[in-house]
């Protein structure tokens, strides 16, 4: 044996002794043989720190980062040696019949180490560990794979003609035909060799498509000068362990060996994954200095900041001062999404009513860049998961993730909610009180024995518009409306109810409608232009960094704010109940309310939620309300948030004076229609 080989098994029983490794084997070998069974291919995953063996031998680590395959011979080799010295499995013949899987811990934060599509050259020949990230977009159904078989000449003279000399085992990048076909032949004898089937070892294989993380901005309508790059999916293999480890819409890292596969005509670069890790979502460090001097300005009220920040918002695409609620309800929703993993998440949904779809498509389609996870539906794909055919000729079902599962922990802009057919918004409803959706697979289409049904949860906020007029336009107006409240024929109440927020965009006063119309043109004109000062000093990347910093914010109710928020919750219910249809607050009303008033809070970059946050929230949801069903003894203006336009420090001092006395209403209402609930008066 070459000295360099002997030395390479010694370093490598050295490791498995030190970190503990050797005692896995041990116990995996024990295991194989109490079952007293007679296996073609014994199955051995080994973790390997490539640091820690390179400073213990600096070939074998290279040999693991650069030739895994060769690295793998090494280690059953001695896995073997292993077996044989301390007698661990009976049943064990030949060393062919071990199946050893390197699953290195990480691999050197360096650039080649790095697999990325959207990137040139592409190595993907080398046939060595690459780590890569990626979004799931698509996943197929589990189906069997060969793992291992056991091979027998068919000359029964031949000493290959039994025993476990010829066994082949899957590697990394491999087909199905490279483990298992008919055309193999003995080596000592050239005759055929046929497959022992008692011996097939079977696997989980499970397909699915990825794409980079960069080209979600493809599905962003809104365009801030980002750079343009290639865009393509790629496809990794889960097999065995790693099967189902992956949920649709998640964004994870994970390394692999990357490997050509042809399918007829086609070549496809595909990975064979090896570990996998969900991505953490990244935090946000700080805010600019612009927005710490906007909040020590504004520290002596808990309305102010949010105000100016809605009131600025946005500048690029409208005047600062037009639509403040709508922008005010963006912010709410935009702090609210949650880019992990939560059944405690919670989504604010808009539902926007507007004669101006031009203005708000604008708006709402500036907004939704500002978070990782914004998509614009396009108009022509479907909003939820839908099934086909895997592309790469399996057969098996392959459910595409579509623009609400891409937008996961995020926002998915819908756009005009009236271009969608019927079947469409009813299934949105569904989802908006479910938070889930269904998606069936008809197993006689895809090779399956029996149908199934796939729950997927849906863990994103929705925003869409109305024109209002166009309601008008199809249907006559009833005399017997209730007052404050839009008429909305052209959609469902079942459809209108299950949006968290109604908003109506009718507070743009005649003062700003030329300012408006003079922002239009001038953008018309160049669109580079910055025409107000206010856009360059609070940039949208400023607003990024806000919402990121905002969102990440542990926020948790005051005891008076609790109170404040079933007060209002238990009063409005009793007010809004009849014989007839019951109680007009849907189920999930207390969850908005308490969503808006951690939203405010966050927004206002405070910690604890205070009775002015739920003042805030109150408004929204009562003027939502209102919008819906009409108004209600606790009436409040059509823009009770803000009753004026905001131009200079006075203007925020009314404002403050204002809700202060709607604080107080609030208060009273409370006090009469919910008496068993103690809120704090001012007077206590």
């Amino acid at each position: 044996m070459r000295p360099d080989l002997l030395k390479m098994k010694e370093v490598a029983l050295i490791y498995l002794d030190r970190s503990g490794g050797l005692q896995k084997f041990v116990d995996d070998c024990k295991r194989y043989n109490d079952s007293k069974q007679s296996y073609a291919v014994y199955r051995f995953i080994i973790s390997v720190n490539p640091s820690d063996i390179a400073e213990l031998d600096v070939a074998l680590g290279n040999q693991i980062l650069h030739k895994p395959m060769k690295a793998v011979q090494i280690f059953q080799s001695v896995c073997f040696i292993a077996i044989k010295t301390l007698s661990l499995i009976e049943q064990l013949q030949t060393e062919a019949q071990i199946n050893i899987v390197l699953k290195p811990t990480h691999l050197p934060p360096l650039p080649s180490y790095v697999l990325s599509l959207c990137e040139f050259p592409l190595d993907y020949i080398s046939q060595r560990f690459y780590m890569s990230e990626g979004i799931v977009i698509a996943m197929g159904t589990v189906t069997k794979y060969t793992q291992g078989a056991r091979f027998l000449c068919s000359e029964e003279t031949c000493p290959f003609s039994e025993g476990f000399n010829y066994i082949r085992v899957h590697v990394p990048g491999a087909t199905e035909s490279a483990t298992v076909r008919n055309d193999f032949v003995c080596s000592l004898c050239a005759s055929p060799l046929q497959e022992d089937m008692k011996f097939r070892v079977l696997g989980d294989k499970q397909l699915v498509e990825m794409i980079d993380a960069k080209a979600l901005s493809a599905f962003q309508g809104y365009s801030n000068n980002k750079p343009h790059f290639r865009i393509q999916s790629f496809t990794v293999f889960l097999r065995d362990e790693l099967s189902n480890k992956m949920k649709i819409g998640n964004r994870y890292r994970f390394i692999g060996i990357p490997a050509c596969i042809q399918n007829c005509s086609q070549v496809t670069v595909c990975i064979e994954v090896n570990s996998i890790q969900l991505c953490s979502p990244e935090g946000g460090t700080c805010i600019s200095e612009n927005f710490k001097y906007l909040l020590s300005l504004t520290s002596s009220s808990c309305w102010r900041f949010t105000a100016i920040l809605a009131n600025i918002f946005a500048s690029q695409v409208v005047p600062p001062g037009t639509y403040n609620t709508l922008k005010l309800s963006i912010l709410l929703s935009l702090v609210q999404t949650r880019e992990r993993d939560s059944e405690t998440a919670d989504y604010l949904d808009l539902l926007v009513v507007t004669s101006d779809t031009l203005i708000a498509d604008r708006l709402l389609n500036y907004s939704v860049c500002l978070v990782a996870r914004g998509i614009r539906h396009p108009a022509s794909n479907d909003i939820f998961p839908t099934v086909s055919k895997d592309k790469h000729g399996t057969g098996t079902a392959s459910i595409q993730a579509c623009s609400a599962l891409l937008a996961k922990g995020g926002i998915c802009f819908i756009g005009d909610l009236l271009s969608q057919k019927k079947d469409k918004l009813e299934l949105l409803q569904s989802v908006l009180e479910s938070r889930t959706t269904t998606v069936f697979i008809p197993g006689k289409k895809y090779g399956e024995d029996v149908d199934q049904q796939v729950i997927l949860p849906i863990q994103t906020s929705f925003w869409t518009f109305v024109d209002e007029d166009s309601s008008s336009k199809k249907y006559v107006q009833k005399d017997d409306t209730l007052i404050g409240k839009l008429d909305l024929r052209s959609i469902s109440a079942n459809l209108i109810d299950a949006f968290g927020l109604l908003i109506h965009c009718s507070e743009l006063s005649c003062q700003l409608v030329l300012p408006l119309l003079d922002h239009i043109m001038k953008k018309a004109i160049d669109q580079e232009e910055v025409p107000y000062t206010i856009s360059q000093q609070f940039r949208t990347q400023d607003y990024e960094e806000l919402i990121v910093f905002a969102k990440n914010l542990q926020v948790e109710l005051s005891s008076e704010a609790e109170r404040l928020i079933h007060g209002y919750y238990l009063a409005s219910r009793r007010v809004r109940t009849d014989s007839i249809h019951g109680s007009k607050l849907s189920t999930s009303a207390l969850k908005i309310l308490v969503s808006l008033s951690e939203a405010h809070t966050k927004l206002s970059l405070r910690r604890k939620v205070l009775e002015e946050d739920v003042l805030i929230a109150v408004l929204l949801f009562e003027s939502s309300l209102t919008l819906k069903h009409g108004a209600s003894v606790f009436c409040v203006a059509p823009n009770a948030v803000f009753p004026f336009d905001l131009i200079d420090e006075n203007s925020l001092q009314q404002r403050d004076v204002y809700l202060m006395q709607c604080h107080q209403q609030l208060l009273q209402f409370i006090a009469t229609y919910s008496p068993g609930t103690h809120v704090t008066t001012s007077e206590e």
